[in-house]
Formats: C-alpha cells, structure tokens, sequence
C-alpha cells in the first residue's frame, strides 16, 4: 500500500524524503500541510466510497508529523528513532485504511491508537532477543512500570530515591494501579531489569571469558558418550563378574578386598599386611598375586 500512495501522491505531497536522513525527513514532514476538518471529510469519503489512493496518500501525508511526535515517547527503549517512525507510519496506513468519516471524530484521534499499537508490537520483538511481554497484562506493565517507577522515584525521599528495585509498598501502589497482580509486578521489574547474554563468545574474545553455549550444551545424547556410557556399564556389571570367574579362590578374595569391598564405615577392605598375615606370605607376595590378577581379568575383558 504504501508503494502505491507514493506514486499517486502529487506535489507538495511527494517532497518527503526517505528515512535515510532522518533530520531531513523530520524537517519534511513538519512542512507538510494540514487538512480542514471538511478536506479530511472529503478525502476520506473518497477514500471509502471510490478507494481513491491519491486521496489515501494525502491524509497519510498530513499525518506523518503525528508519528514522528509519537515516536519520540519511545525513544527510552534504545531502538532508533527512523525504526520507530516506519512502524508508526504502517499502523498510520492501517489507520487511514479503516477510518470511517461518519462517526464523528478526527483521523488525529483515531490513527493515534494504530500508530502505537505498530511501535509497541516492533519493540516487543526488537527490545531483547527473549521476548519479555506476552499477554496483555504484560504488555501493560511493559510500557508503564519504567514511567511509574520514574515517577515514584521522584516522590520519595533522597535516601530512598537512589533504590532501583520498588519496596513492597510501590509494588502493591503500581499493581493497584495498573489493576494486575503484585507477583506480576515483581517478575516484570525482573525481567527488565535483566539483559541478554549472547550464547557465543565475541570474535575477538580475549579467550578468557567462558561463553554459555559452553555449558548450556547437552552433550548426554552425543553418540561417543552413549556408547562410552554403555561399554562402562556393561564392564561395571557382566564384564567384572566374567573377570572374577577367570580367578582362583585366593586371588579373587585379594583382588574383592583390595578393591571392591567397602565397609559402612568407608575404611575399605584388608590391607597387604592384613592379607599376608591371613595367608602366612609377605606383604610383598600378596602384592605380586594382586598384579598377576590384574592381568588375568584386564585379559578376560579384552575383546577377541
């Protein structure tokens, strides 16, 4: 639509510039002449009764200045300002669109809901990458928790004044306010209150900082960890019972003691002297039987 209203829009109504040079636009546009009330009744009829776009793209025109206004009331939210206006100035044609001459009111007052309606919906999607505000309670706290907490900020006291959180006293002054719940003031202040944080490390990371994406990752269905995990059960459970089986009584008793046994008081199982004054050998021997048991189950485990 608006490709067309730029083409049939005659002077001095073709001499905006694009969004390009916002100075200069702003400066067209504040040079736009106004309609009378009876050439707005005029154009709109014609709009609505012939679907005259020459007519369209004159009230669009007329009313650019408005959405630059508007614009400016968002500009708390770091987006820029050229942004801004062409979102306004889509809900301003789907204001011009649906505007009924014969009910009595302004197209000023009518596009001004639209205008806002656009911009609100290109800050929701722009203002962070995890969008913070979904239902409608939401969006009303979104737009007007940082206005009242300002203006609370101003009413109280200098040593209050520097708090950035609200006390228990505004949150229920703002829910009550707003007609919404002081738990979802609460998370909205939170939410706010918080940034996005990139998954990624920059490019030029200094390689000191330790991305998210580093430890957010869930690597438990990586295929080499699946099998790993299911060879290191199976070795924990059929494979040792089969490498103990290979073993004589007295070197599979040293070998459950030396490493398996674990008593209720966590001191392990039987020490090389205690084993060797069991078996009437040396510590030594019993240490020479332990070795040669390694081996024998390490074998056993060994795949053909």
């Amino acid at each position: 639509m608006s490709q067309s209203l730029a083409l049939t829009v005659r002077d001095p109504w073709a001499l905006v510039p694009s969004l390009g040079n916002l100075d200069a636009y702003i400066s067209a546009v504040n040079r736009v002449p106004l309609l009378t009330p009876e050439e707005e009744q005029d154009y709109a009829r014609r709009l609505r009764e012939k679907g005259d776009l020459d007519a369209a793209g004159r009230l669009v025109m007329s009313h650019l200045r408005l959405v630059v206004a508007i614009s400016r009331q968002y500009l708390g939210y770091g987006l820029p300002q050229g942004d801004l206006i062409q979102e306004g100035n889509v809900g301003l044609m789907k204001a011009v669109k649906r505007f009924d001459p014969d009910q009595g009111v302004r197209l000023v007052s009518y596009a001004m809901h639209w205008i806002k309606a656009e911009i609100h919906e290109y800050i929701l999607r722009n203002w962070r990458m995890v969008k913070v505000a979904t239902t409608k309670a939401q969006r009303k706290l979104f737009f007007n928790l940082r206005s009242m907490k300002h203006s609370l900020k101003e009413d109280a006291s200098d040593d209050q004044s520097h708090r950035s959180t609200l006390s228990e006293a505004e949150l229920e002054q703002v829910a009550a306010q707003l007609k919404v719940k002081r738990e979802e003031v609460l998370e909205m202040e939170t939410r706010l209150s918080g940034g996005d944080v990139a998954l990624e490390a920059p490019s030029d990371d200094d390689g000191e900082s330790f991305a998210p994406i580093a430890y957010l990752a869930d690597d438990s269905q990586e295929p080499t960890r699946v099998l790993e995990a299911r060879s290191r059960d199976a070795l924990a459970g059929e494979g040792l019972k089969r490498a103990l089986d290979v073993l004589d009584p007295r070197s599979r008793r040293i070998v459950e003691e030396r490493w398996l046994k674990v008593n209720d008081d966590a001191s392990g199982g039987m020490t090389l002297h205690e084993l060797a004054a069991e078996y009437g050998v040396s510590a030594e021997r019993i240490r020479q039987i332990e070795v040669a048991a390694m081996k024998k189950m390490r074998k056993a485990l060994t795949p053909a």
